[in-house]
């Protein structure tokens, strides 16, 4: 079902193989938070998409886990922006903001972008199919 969507809003996209059961398990492991139903149905078909310019606009289980728990760790961004326990990033736009889904308080379906040069944080989809239109240009 994902990848059919994938590659219909763009037949240049790069979904890959699907993530493994050890992978998905990994990310409520480490951050300590369940996945949105509709991004662990994404990974399970695909771990991870890329655009046709090979942008990760929907990251790797395994990037998931690891971004999000450096982001939540790092003494740096502690100083400089507001608690990242709130957010679950999961894609990229190329230029430095990323996508998230809001879990604290739980927000099941939208879509957040995270400015990285403001701290800002904004609605961006009304959920992951509606943020892979507009990311994918379809």
């Amino acid at each position: 079902m994902w990848r059919e969507r994938i590659l219909a809003r763009d037949p240049e996209a790069v979904p890959a193989a699907p993530a493994t059961g050890r992978a998905l398990a990994e990310i409520p492991r480490v951050l300590g938070q369940p996945l949105p139903e509709a991004l662990a149905a994404l990974l399970r078909e695909c771990d991870g998409v890329r655009d046709e310019d090979g942008t990760d606009v929907v990251w790797s289980a395994a990037r998931i886990a690891a971004d999000n728990a450096a982001f939540r760790s790092s003494p740096e961004f502690a100083g400089l922006y507001m608690p990242f326990e709130p957010l679950l990033f999961f894609g990229y736009d190329g230029g430095g903001d990323q996508f998230a889904f809001v879990r604290v308080p739980r927000r099941e379906e939208d879509v957040f972008v995270w400015e990285h040069e403001t701290d800002s944080r904004t609605w961006a989809a009304a959920g992951l199919d509606d943020y892979l239109r507009l990311a994918l240009g379809g």
